[in-house]
This record gives C-alpha cells, sequence and structure tokens, in this order.
C-alpha cells in the first residue's frame, strides 16, 4: 500500500494539522501513529511512517560521510526530523520551526509520495506542480514512465 494523492487542509492557530483520512487508514494498517517530519530541501516537509523512517536511517548509515551529498543529509534532513504523534483527532503538531522552513501557515496540502508524505504550502505546491508539467522536465519524465511501465 501506498500514500497517494493530495489533499488540502487548514493549519490552526496552534500548529497543528489533521493528516487526510485515507493516509491515516494506511498509517493504522501498516505503521502505527508515530511520524517523523522533517525539512526537505524542496521547501515543504517530508512526513515518514516511524518505521520507515528507521529503515531510511540503517540505509543511511551504511553509507561513508565521506560521500557526497550524505554529509548534507545529516545536516538537513536527519537533524532536522522531529517526532509527531497522531492524536485522537488525526491531527500531528507541526514544530515552528519545520512550518517556517516550509512557509506554512494555514492552507497546505498533503502529498502522498508512496512511500512517505510531503506537507507543502498551498501556494509553493501550485508553483511546483506547475513547474512539474513544464517541458524541461518532459523528457526524463518519459524516460522514467517508459522504464517503469508507468505510462
Amino acid at each position: 500500500m501506498s500514500f497517494l494523492g493530495s489533499s488540502e487542509h487548514t493549519i490552526d492557530a496552534k500548529g497543528r494539522i489533521s493528516v487526510p483520512a485515507r493516509f491515516r487508514e494506511l498509517l493504522s494498517k501498516e505503521f502505527g501513529d508515530k511520524l517523523i517530519a522533517t525539512v526537505s530541501f524542496d521547501r515543504c516537509l517530508h512526513v515518514h511512517p516511524l518505521k520507515s523512517w528507521e529503515a531510511f536511517e540503517a540505509k543511511l548509515a551504511q553509507r561513508s560521510s565521506q560521500e557526497p551529498g550524505v554529509k548534507q543529509i545529516y545536516r538537513v534532513y536527519v537533524a532536522n526530523a522531529t517526532e509527531v504523534d497522531v492524536d485522537k483527532l488525526g491531527r500531528i503538531l507541526l514544530p515552528a520551526g519545520l512550518r517556517g522552513h516550509a512557509g506554512l501557515e494555514k492552507n497546505a496540502v498533503w502529498v502522498g509520495q508512496a512511500k512517505h508524505m510531503e506537507l507543502w504550502s498551498k501556494a509553493a505546491w501550485e508553483k511546483a506542480s506547475a513547474e512539474a508539467f513544464g517541458e524541461s522536465f518532459k523528457a526524463d519524465i518519459d524516460r522514467i514512465f517508459r522504464e517503469t511501465g508507468a505510462g
């Protein structure tokens, strides 16, 4: 099962946001209610089920810190990771620093990314989504679709 689709939600004054129902269903069936939220290099947040995050950390630990990019992943992605719990009402509390990184104020969009979720400000998601349809990515997208049998 995968995190698929997108869903608009609002962030309340305390920094809480509801996790989409279809994502909560997958979490409860497969992963539990503990998540890891962290910054992304795309100015959104990545939200991983704890079990998936632990698998990522284990794979990352096998790589040399001298490998290009590994040190940066630790310094940015891992260093900013925070455990968040899904409460009884299906919400998570986003720390202010993470909200600030992604420009999350009121209107946000959850975006499924198969193995994890992204959380974008609505304006940033609309811009990123429009850019993804741009000609500069078309050749790469066509190639990947052919290679994966998806297109």
